[in-house]
């Protein structure tokens, strides 16, 4: 089993009950708030964020997170994105663009979604995390990360809209400055939410233009 029932109830219940002890309230704009955790042993943040997207059902959510062709089209920071098979398990390949002068990375990764219900209420979970696979080999010129985690959680907001938790950590390795680490986590996440905002509008135009 690649992700335990209780990781998938925990993401969710984030939503419900937002749990910040041991995190440091970090930024927040355009609906979004951003709390931080400090790693001791990579020395970077992991991260836990809430925030809304108005008008956007969360099962449309789901499945335009879930849909890597057309994520292709809408996320400026992809460089390549590709799902495999590889020993029964299903894989994921991401390439994502640095700005020069830094090298792109790239991610192995395991995915996974699942709809819930908890205390009545119904959610959506979207859960990745890096995977050693052998199928993909590391290219010339980008750098492979192999520690990244992403947990999303969604619910509606009552409005035709969704509730979003986030928690996301990875280690880019090699040499990032601090500014552009701070300048990502402050307008990367809310800067990705809104995208994906446009995207869920656009999705049945998508759909129905492929």
């Amino acid at each position: 089993m690649n992700f335990s029932d209780t990781d998938f109830e925990q993401a969710c219940l984030q939503l419900q009950s937002p749990k910040t002890e041991d995190y440091e309230f970090f930024t927040e704009a355009l609906d979004v708030k951003i709390y931080r955790k400090y790693d001791e042993v990579s020395g970077l943040y992991e991260y836990k964020i809430w925030g809304a997207l108005p008008g956007c059902p969360p099962d449309i959510c789901a499945q335009v997170y879930m849909d890597l062709n057309y994520r292709k089209k809408w996320d400026t920071y992809v460089k390549d994105l590709v799902d495999f098979e590889e020993s029964d398990l299903n894989g994921v390949y991401w390439q994502v663009n640095f700005p020069w002068p830094m090298a792109n990375r790239d991610y192995l990764y395991l995915r996974e979604l699942r709809e819930l219900d908890i205390s009545s209420k119904h959610y959506w979970a979207v859960l990745a995390k890096s995977y050693p696979f052998t199928k993909v080999a590391e290219k010339s010129g980008v750098i492979r990360v192999d520690s990244y985690y992403s947990y999303m959680a969604l619910e509606d907001d009552g409005n035709n809209g969704s509730k979003a938790f986030m928690y996301y950590f990875d280690n880019p390795k090699g040499s990032i400055p601090t500014w552009l680490i701070n300048w990502a986590a402050k307008t990367g996440v809310p800067g990705f939410l809104q995208q994906m905002r446009k995207a869920c509008g656009d999705y049945h135009k998508y759909l129905d233009s492929n």
